[in-house]
């Protein structure tokens, strides 16, 4: 089997991000939970390796990004996309840089473009710099993200601290004036001995008309949104695509990112006057059983409609945490009690799962032992409704793996009504 696009994710939840955008423009994805040791099984047009490589240590990142494209390669992938979140959120040290230079070098190409936009979540780019909604990245919340806090917006300055390569950008004017006027100024950059180009994008015709420019390029690096550009490319268009039933069952929702987005769907769940249920990570450090009391907690009230557990904070009560167990330790701690709490809803019978959060929905998927899932329908922007065979189900069962920075405010209630 050839697969025509072959992508790269560094976390799980933009993984789903990436494959809904693809499947909505026509392409049949699935999406692999890491590397898989055996060929795809299956027809796809569009395959995603989920990796949770964003908060790697660099090397590592490289290491399993070059995995996930040598498998990709073997399959006969005509073009990778390495996709990353849509707030570009890295480090001076990477891993976006660092993850491109190796694709690059594996790959045997001296350009790629990068751009983050998703117009369609308010995330746009103009004159290289990031916008979240109406302001800058520095100002979105993102400066004050745990992991990887961003407080500089400018892409090219970002960018140029992680890789060793020359970053130029290809500014609103240009792509203004179209796909042929995108193919100039590549050519045009290239020759200046530059290797990475930020693209503007402001809105999806910016984003389609940037896609039939791509149509040669070996490696694209992106956010989700440029994936709505692709799939035209071969011939495929939204006609094509296909509809994925959800599984019947109990509902839940588990939340670990602190987000100002989830912070807001937290409330709005709790506002509607649903069970909800708040993760201590000071008592989780002290080797209390809090997994095993939420379980308890949420055994009677599943018959009755969903519950939320979350571990969802204000940026003052993170730093609290963090500053008594340390942010890896802290983190480390709520994402191993929510993957076991999962783990436990599905065993009671929950079967359409809304996991919250990058690296929560990561280790939730890698606990219920997912490898492979299909994409199905767009509840928001960015976010699928997805299915896979779960052991601790014995069967299938539906998955949205929400970015934290995703979903209108009423997310975790409307998600669940019936197709």
């Amino acid at each position: 089997m050839s697969i025509k696009l072959g992508c790269i994710a560094d976390d799980f939840t933009g993984a789903t991000d990436l494959a809904n955008n693809l499947v909505r423009a026509g392409m049949r994805a699935v999406q692999t939970i890491g590397v898989p040791g055996t060929p795809l099984r299956g027809d796809a047009d569009a395959v995603v390796v989920a990796l949770k490589t964003r908060t790697l240590p660099a090397e590592e990142a490289v290491a399993q990004s070059l995995a996930a494209l040598d498998w990709l390669r073997a399959q006969g992938a005509e073009q990778i996309y390495f996709k990353y979140c849509s707030t570009f959120d890295s480090t001076p040290q990477g891993n976006i840089g660092p993850v491109t230079d190796a694709l690059m070098a594996r790959l045997g190409t001296d350009f790629t473009i990068a751009t983050p936009a998703f117009p369609d979540n308010k995330r746009t780019v103009f004159k290289g710099y990031l916008f979240a909604g109406d302001v800058l990245l520095n100002e979105s919340g993102m400066q004050h993200h745990p992991l990887t806090p961003m407080t500089d917006p400018n892409l090219v300055r970002v960018l140029s601290a992680q890789t060793s390569r020359k970053v130029g950008l290809i500014d609103y004017a240009v792509v203004a004036r179209g796909s042929d006027a995108i193919r100039a100024r590549i050519r045009e950059l290239a020759s200046q001995g530059i290797g990475v180009a930020i693209v503007d994008a402001v809105s999806n015709d910016d984003l389609l008309a940037l896609g039939p420019a791509l149509k040669d390029m070996p490696l694209v690096t992106a956010g989700s949104g440029v994936a709505i550009g692709l799939p035209a490319n071969w011939g495929l268009s939204p006609a094509d695509r296909t509809r994925l039933p959800r599984v019947p069952g109990l509902q839940a929702v588990v939340a670990g990112s602190c987000s100002s987005a989830t912070n807001g769907q937290v409330a709005a769940f709790i506002e509607s006057g649903r069970p909800a249920l708040a993760l201590d990570p000071l008592r989780l450090a002290a080797g209390e059983d809090v997994a095993g009391e939420a379980l308890a907690w949420a055994e009677p009230r599943l018959r009755d409609g969903p519950v939320l557990i979350y571990s969802t904070a204000q940026p003052d009560q993170v730093k609290q945490a963090q500053g008594a167990l340390g942010a890896e330790r802290a983190g480390a701690l709520i994402e191993a009690a929510i993957a076991r709490i999962s783990v436990g809803l599905v065993e009671r019978g929950v079967r359409q799962l809304i996991v919250a959060g990058g690296e929560t929905s990561g280790a939730v998927v890698q606990a219920l032992g997912l490898e492979q899932i299909e994409i199905g329908e767009q509840i928001d922007p960015g976010v699928p409704w997805c299915a896979g065979h779960a052991p601790a189900a014995g069967g299938e069962v539906s998955i949205a793996l929400k970015s934290g920075n995703f979903g209108a405010r009423d997310f975790f209630t409307k998600a669940f009504r019936p197709d």
